[in-house]
């Protein structure tokens, strides 16, 4: 992609999901007509979402008419070879938090080329923030440049933990007594996405979550990188854009505690 490309998308994929966070805001006024359905064990889907995705398919097949996306509502474009630009979308992450009328819940547009995530977006309605970053050109929060935190001592470290019921309880408990026995704090949001861009803006050291699914970091990685933090390689084998794989983010200073305390948690 070009420099001047990658540039054009970042400002359509900011304008998209504060237009798709405008929808979801909408739906949210009538919490009687959310229309909240069970996908799985704690797993919710809302008219809000598969609304959201809807509008963010439309918006890129009529901008960008040849590339394609995933998403998590309605998945793969049918016919992706694998060369075309992959928008990679969750148009609500944490709608549990959404559906419970929690602000803790998000747009995530991110767009993954020649088998690597090259930019990302996540907007907050309720907040009204967004983090963006394109590859090479640092990561914002509203439009001003953000880091990840300076931070080294596990002591003075607060960790965001994800979970979900694809994976023994096990791994997600061991996480917590992992840290708290190295006097490391730790949160749960219930939005990978938010966790993300709060360990790129220095809110959190940083982020880990046994499985995962791409469309809830694929914007989130890149943020975190353009503003200086580390992530594994979520994307690892071409399975890992329609399977998930776990996720491992944080700040610089904190990567060697990270990964000596919580790298064998992390299951393929």
């Amino acid at each position: 992609m070009s420099p001047v490309d990658l540039d054009h998308r970042l400002r359509f994929a900011v304008d998209a999901a504060h237009r798709a966070g405008e929808l979801a805001l909408e739906h949210a006024r009538n919490p009687e007509g959310l229309g909240i359905q069970v996908k799985g064990v704690q797993d919710v889907v809302t008219l809000a979402d598969r609304a959201a995705e809807q509008a963010l398919r439309t918006e890129v097949a009529a901008v960008y008419p040849g590339d394609s996306m995933l998403g998590e509502e309605d998945g793969l474009t049918p016919g992706w070879d694998g060369a075309a630009p992959l928008w990679i979308v969750d148009p609500i992450d944490g709608t549990a938090n959404y559906a419970r009328r929690l602000p803790l819940w998000c747009i995530s547009v991110g767009l993954f080329v020649d088998g690597e995530p090259v930019l990302g977006v996540i907007h907050n309605p309720m907040t009204n923030e967004t983090h963006a970053a394109a590859r090479g050109r640092g990561a914002t929060l509203n439009g001003m440049p953000i880091r990840a935190s300076a931070e080294t001592s596990p002591q003075r470290s607060r960790i965001n933990l994800g979970f979900s019921y694809r994976r023994p309880q096990a791994l997600h408990v061991a996480s917590i007594d992992r840290l708290l026995a190295r006097q490391c704090e730790y949160s749960r949001l219930g939005s990978g996405a938010l966790g993300l861009a709060y360990v790129a803006d220095g809110r959190f050291e940083g982020y880990f979550e046994p499985h995962i699914n791409a469309w809830d970091v694929a914007a989130g990685i890149v943020i975190v990188r353009e503003a200086g933090g580390f992530t594994n390689d979520f994307f690892a084998g071409d399975a890992r854009l329609e399977r998930g794989n776990a996720i491992l983010a944080g700040a610089p200073g904190m990567r060697g505690f990270l990964e000596r305390t919580l790298g064998d948690l992390m299951e393929g």
